[in-house]
């Protein structure tokens, strides 16, 4: 299948802060479909080009954020369409919205880039589950792609970079900025992860993995490794309960290993999976664990932005804990983003935030931390100094 030739460069992405627009956008006209997927691809030209990759906000002055603002940059919540996306930016200032399969399709391209251009002073993250196979919210839009399983089996790694490439140049084009793939969770088996992943071998893993990511991240997409500490040798599946993975001493020299190699390749961000691990988590589950956490930063040294995994559908937590609770209790354990799929909670969640910021529950200086690494992720924003 053959995609759009229109170069996006690496990048630095994603983020937010809106103001309203009164009108939908119109959408800009189609250009032809990827050769064998019998859908036309939405664009705008205003995500034609290369994203920047400096560091910093540009001219822009987070540190005038408020409390609240500054909160609301640690969220990524799905939209189910234009108008819900522009109102959740534009009224509580949200750091990322997530398109997903209930997410009407049409908002992409000239719609969104109507609401991304009043963003600031970060830009909009805009992200998706595209990982191809069974897990592939685009499919409708910029064709179908293979399974983790079958690129490894069928395909070199520099074939997978190029499919990436030009998957991630079609969803730039579209306005997404964050993409969570590849997975990096290690399993031959059937259950759960099953064919999402590359293998059960961390060399495979790692090097089809890092082909995919490299070619998101060369098509100014930000790669998300997935689910830390390791999902794929688990029992159980997080989406319909409580699940356990081998002991941390036996995921060292397995299910860890590709992290090593891939967390030092950036710009990369990393999704803390629910998954309970004896000798790091106890009964908590990872993307709620300080323990987790602790190991990514301080054993990999990793310096990037780390989301967790969606709070609000899944049974592993909301099993135990609302909204609210789940993203205060995943931000104190040191998530730079937490994920959930809904806008109506937002207001609350933020109440609940500020509340804890003031309390003293939840640290200003993580906060002001997480900020930093967002903006860091998002580069700087065009729309600043205008």
């Amino acid at each position: 299948m053959s995609m759009s030739r229109a170069l996006c460069a690496l990048t630095a992405l994603s983020g937010l802060l809106l103001a309203c627009s009164p009108a939908e956008p119109q959408q800009a006209a189609a250009p032809p479909a990827p050769a064998g997927s019998g859908a036309a691809v939405p664009t705008n030209a205003s995500f034609d080009h290369p994203l920047p990759a400096a560091p910093a906000p540009g001219s822009c002055d987070i540190a005038t954020l408020s409390t609240r603002d500054k909160l609301a940059q640690l969220l990524m919540v799905g939209v189910s369409n234009a108008a819900d996306a522009r109102a959740v930016v534009a009224e509580q200032h949200v750091g990322g919205i997530m398109i997903g399969s209930w997410t009407d399709k049409s908002m992409l391209g000239a719609p969104l880039a109507g609401i991304a251009a009043q963003a600031g002073p970060l830009s909009l993250a805009v992200s998706v589950d595209e990982e191809g196979g069974r897990v592939s919210r685009l499919a409708g839009v910029i064709g179908s792609q293979p399974s983790a399983r079958e690129l490894a089996q069928t395909k070199t790694p520099d074939e997978v970079y190029g499919i990436a490439l030009e998957r991630g140049r079609a969803m730039r084009g579209l306005g997404i900025t964050v993409d969570f793939a590849p997975v990096v969770d290690m399993t031959d088996q059937s259950a759960a992860i099953g064919d999402r992943s590359f293998g059960d071998d961390p060399q495979t893993v790692t090097e089809y993995a890092g082909a995919y990511a490299r070619g998101l991240r060369d098509a100014g997409v930000l790669p998300v490794l997935k689910h830390f500490p390791g999902h794929g040798r688990a029992a159980g599946d997080s989406h319909t309960g409580a699940v356990s993975t081998p002991p941390l001493a036996e995921l060292q020299n397995a299910d860890l290993v590709p992290y090593r190699t891939l967390t030092a390749q950036p710009p990369v961000a990393v999704m803390v999976g629910h998954m309970q691990v004896p000798g790091l988590t106890g009964g908590e589950q990872a993307s709620l664990s300080p323990a987790a956490y602790n190991l990514l930063r301080t054993e990999f040294g990793f310096g990037g932005l780390v989301y967790t995994d969606d709070l609000s559908s899944m049974a592993a937590i909301n099993q135990q804990y609302g909204v609210a609770a789940a993203v205060l209790k995943s931000l104190q354990a040191g998530a730079d983003v937490a994920l959930w799929i809904t806008t109506a909670e937002v207001p609350a969640v933020l109440d609940r935030l500020e509340q804890a910021v003031a309390a003293g529950e939840l640290s200003q200086a993580a906060v002001d931390a997480s900020v930093q690494r967002v903006a860091a992720a998002k580069g700087p924003n065009p729309n600043c100094g205008r």
